[in-house]
């Protein structure tokens, strides 16, 4: 065993660069779901959810991804969501969460 070695490896850093990231499906998707703009990420929709309960659906990590411009493999996260509606229901700024998640799948179908 050598000095520097503790029994874990130091994992990459997960930095988002915001200057290199095509945020221009993010930019179309608060121009159409303008409510989005409000969103404090407080959890009560994920908390709430009914798919994430049964499938790992996390709708505030997915909120992030498509913000972030982190759209590898969010199109199959975002069909786990069953449209139920529960999250809109518990949102304290009034986001309408259940039109984000149907244009989030639009703007990722049209490219």
């Amino acid at each position: 065993m050598s000095a520097t070695d503790f029994g874990f490896t130091i994992s990459t850093t997960r930095i988002v660069d915001f200057d290199a990231a095509n945020r221009q499906r993010y930019e179309e998707l608060l121009s159409r779901v303008p409510s989005y703009k409000y969103c404090i990420a407080c959890g009560n929709c994920t908390a709430t959810c009914t798919a994430g309960g049964m499938t790992g659906f996390n709708i505030r990590a997915t909120h992030l991804k498509f913000s972030r411009g982190q759209y590898e493999g969010l199109a199959d996260e975002l069909n786990k969501c069953m449209l139920c509606g529960k999250c809109v229901l518990v949102c304290p700024r009034g986001v309408n969460t259940r039109a984000l998640i149907v244009n989030m799948r639009k703007l990722l179908e049209e490219s």
